[in-house]
């Protein structure tokens, strides 16, 4: 069911702070300084291989980032997964036991659609299963 791990994300309070530090391992980030206004981040994305590395800082105190970033501090963030098909996957992982978040995909960067699992069901991890035509 499992292609890849698509991208990981780390959370971070300074997104140039950030960048200038991963640049030295990374290089510069691909399309510089992006905006997902729908979940209140800024970001920054590194291709390492066949993965995405992607910083994220909040916007505002509101949505799931910002939450995560309050109770957590910065960090590792979540791990995307991509599947063949998001909403078949999300079925196949619900019935098996581990709730997902979202009743549909949302839109991500790009073609990339996610849907959350929950990480009381993935001993605090958090994960996300992803569709993209990449």
């Amino acid at each position: 069911m499992i292609k890849r791990i698509h991208h990981i994300n780390f959370i971070v309070k300074d997104l140039n702070k950030a960048v200038q530090r991963y640049r030295v391992l990374f290089g510069d980030p691909v399309g510089g300084v992006e905006s997902l206004p729908q979940r209140g981040v800024k970001l920054a994305r590194f291709k390492v291989a066949e993965t995405w590395l992607i910083l994220v800082q909040p916007v505002g105190d509101e949505g799931v980032p910002a939450q995560y970033l309050k109770k957590h501090g910065e960090g590792f963030f979540l791990i995307s997964c991509q599947v063949d098909d998001v909403r078949n996957a999300s079925k196949l992982v619900s019935s098996k036991g581990i709730h997902v978040l979202d009743q549909h995909p949302r839109q991500g960067l790009d073609d990339w659609r996610v849907m959350d699992l929950s990480p009381d069901d993935l001993f605090g991890a958090d994960f996300q299963l992803l569709e993209s035509d990449e």
